[in-house]
């Protein structure tokens, strides 16, 4: 520890920290533009001057190293003038047009030079105008406004791994650019909005349509991917404005991907708003909810149970899918499945398909095994995570999977899975890596989970995980990966085929003979619907006129995953309560609410009729769900079975070759106007930088 004198005040700080750390730690506010927890020292604003003893002249706290002895002051007249004159600086060239700027009420620039700045200017000579930059689709720039703090251009330089932006000219010519004028490629490019202390770079698609005072904030978490990253909502009235981070460490630190921060515009569009009935035209027409449910029961009364089945989509919430598995038993049916890609995993140990290490054990482990998986595309603030591991500490990461750009250096071990048994067989110097490696790691994707080799894969991998140290003591890096916020909680509860039933892929093929009469699709539409239609009696219950709304004879409109508190279960198997941020438009309801109504005219009434004794059920009866925001270690059991592992090269679950884009993964994102802009830009492809 390092002893320091701040203000008269004795404190101590740990070693390694600069002297604004140690200014902080003693309660002083220091203002800064330049400096950035999670970023590199830049020391170019030179708004944080303190006065050391027998320094010369003000010195930069966030460059400056604490050390023993030291005596700093941050209050003395030198410093007020020192602050005084950098401000009058920043405010040279800056345009006086806080009236029209996006970042009014927000803006660092703003609340500093209120706090330290003076209250004249004695520059008369005329402001100097620079031209804005195309950033692409998400980020609208008025780079007159630019104070060179350079947050943006460290932050896609070190955090999402592009090298896009940066600084030419000197002085008074110095402008922050794309170079080439060209859209920045990440999927992460929006954090730099965040980032930007004054209104140089603001959110494009949210130009001028509020002031950060009219909107009311709701904290929750995300699920457009499964990481669960901490989100806040912000609404006006009932239209959701926009999306921003808040600080998770544990999860995604504090960023968030461009899908998580923009493709809430496509939620009012293409929605569900009352129910619809498929008429004998072979159209859709509005009806009532009696009606609907009317049509429901008669079709159901007439069929037996086996001939019923469920399928739940990725961003079904807890709560809906413990309603429908509820009824799914009172009618008699096992057909049960939350995979609707496919996958094989689920029913042998909790620990055989979550992130058993968590987010945060990514900080720990020395060697990554990437088996299907480009995290990149699947989890883009988790491969930040990887980036920033492999920047500090040189991680070593090796893939099974086709060749992209991780924004890291990877090892390429080719596409074909069946490497797999090479290295779990000590025939692949891999195997030599992870032995020697302290806290080895494996990630597995969906691209390997969902193939008809799927067990022999998972078989592998653990073999793997117990021979080289994988899962050793306390440590578990078996790992897999989801790209579905639903898929967890739906493994928790067990929602997956029981005592024989029929899983996603048999359903489908069962509506195309007539062998399943009745299917019951709960917000799933990732699965093609094309050839049942003729076949068999679909419900659909969901948000959007989506893929499963098309094909289907009755549409039930439900609340999308941020209009109704909910439980969502993240990669990790953390789990974390999402908050209502509006409600759903019109005659559309909360799914629970729905399922449990349905359950009345089916004759097999479900015992809750609210959503708390919903909870207190669902907790009751898998206790997991009462563990709140905690990570809960489970014992490790051996996945899959033994068997060959194709030569068939690994498809990723959002790539092109499955014909999902990154920007594109669910029924908000497709009817995303924002979205469709990025495809546009980056040609659904990240600029070709990604894959």
């Amino acid at each position: 520890m390092i002893t320091l004198t701040v203000d008269g005040v004795e404190i101590e700080v740990e070693e390694g920290s600069t002297v604004m750390h140690a200014c902080e730690a003693a309660g002083k506010e220091i203002p800064r533009f330049c400096y950035h927890d999670r970023l590199s020292v830049a020391g170019n604003c030179r708004m944080c001057l303190v006065e050391m003893e027998r320094a010369p002249k003000p010195v930069a706290s966030c460059a400056m190293p604490a050390a023993n002895g030291m005596v700093i002051s941050t209050d003395t007249p030198m410093v007020k003038k020192a602050r005084e004159g950098v401000m009058e600086f920043m405010l040279i060239n800056h345009p006086l047009d806080c009236p029209i700027c996006d970042q009014g009420g927000e803006c660092d620039l703003q609340d500093q030079a209120m706090g330290y700045g003076g209250d004249r200017s004695r520059y008369l000579e005329p402001k100097r105008a620079v031209e804005n930059k195309n950033m692409g689709p998400l980020i609208s720039t008025i780079m007159t406004r630019c104070i060179h703090c350079t947050r943006c251009v460290r932050f896609s330089t070190e955090v999402a791994g592009v090298t896009d932006m940066g600084a030419i000219g000197r002085g008074e010519s110095m402008e922050i650019t794309t170079y080439l004028e060209k859209a920045l490629a990440s999927e992460l490019s929006g954090n730099v909005v965040d980032l930007c202390p004054v209104g140089a770079l603001t959110n494009r698609p949210y130009a001028f349509n509020s002031r950060p005072w009219e909107l009311s904030h709701t904290e929750t978490v995300d699920a457009m991917d499964a990481m669960g990253s901490a989100i806040r909502i912000d609404t006006r009235g009932n239209q959701v404005m926009r999306v921003l981070p808040r600080t998770n460490d544990d999860i995604n630190e504090e960023w968030i991907s461009d899908k998580t921060r923009h493709a809430l515009d496509g939620l009012m569009r293409q929605r569900l708003d009352r129910p619809y009935l498929r008429g004998r035209n072979g159209r859709l027409a509005e009806t009532s909810w009696a009606e609907a449910f009317k049509v429901i029961a008669a079709k159901i009364k007439k069929t037996r149970p086996g001939g019923i089945g469920a399928i739940a989509g990725d961003q079904c919430d807890s709560e809906s899918m413990y309603a429908l598995l509820k009824l799914m038993e009172a009618l008699g049916s096992t057909n049960t499945d939350c995979r609707q890609d496919g996958s094989v995993i689920g029913g042998k140990g909790r620990s055989g398909y979550i992130f058993n290490s968590g987010f945060a054990g990514l900080e720990d482990t020395d060697f990554v095994l990437l088996v299907g998986t480009n995290p990149r595309h699947e989890a883009a603030v988790m491969n930040a995570r990887l980036r920033r591991r492999w920047l500090d500490d040189g991680l070593q990461v090796a893939r099974i999977g086709a060749e992209a750009d991780l924004t890291y250096p990877v090892k390429e071990l080719g596409d074909k899975v069946s490497i797999l048994t090479e290295i779990a067989a000590g025939k692949n110097p891999v195997f030599n890596k992870m032995k020697r490696a302290k806290k080895p790691m494996i990630i597995l994707g969906q691209g390997a989970l969902n193939r008809p080799d799927s067990n022999a894969i998972l078989h592998a991998a653990s073999a793997l995980a117990k021979e080289t140290g994988v899962i050793a003591g306390d440590w578990n890096g078996f790992n897999v990966l989801h790209t579905a916020a639903a898929r967890v909680a739906g493994l928790d509860m067990g929602f997956i085929p029981q005592n024989g039933g029929m899983n996603t892929q048999a359903m489908i093929k069962a509506v195309q003979n007539g062998a399943l009469e009745v299917l019951f699709l709960l917000g799933a539409d990732e699965i093609d619907l094309s050839s049942v239609k003729s076949k068999s009696f679909v419900i659909y219950q969901g948000s959007h006129g989506d893929a499963g709304a098309r094909f289907a004879d009755v549409v039930l409109p439900g609340a999308a995953w941020c209009e109704k508190d909910a439980i969502f279960v993240n990669s990790e198997g953390r789990v974390q309560h999402a908050q209502r941020a509006s409600f759903p438009p019109g005659d559309a309801r909360e799914d629970w609410a729905i399922i449990r109504a349905l359950s009345d005219h089916l004759k097999a009434s479900l015992p809750f009729d609210s959503h708390d004794a919903l909870r207190q059920q669902m907790m009751a009866e898998h206790p997991i769900f009462a563990e709140r925001d905690v990570l809960t270690a489970s014992r490790f059991k051996s996945q899959g079975k033994t068997g060959k592992i194709s030569d068939k090269p690994v498809k990723y679950a959002i790539s092109s070759e499955t014909g999902r884009s990154f920007y594109m993964t669910c029924p908000i994102s497709r009817n995303s106007v924002t979205m469709a802009a990025c495809i546009d830009a980056f040609d659904g492809n990240l600029g070709k930088a990604a894959e």
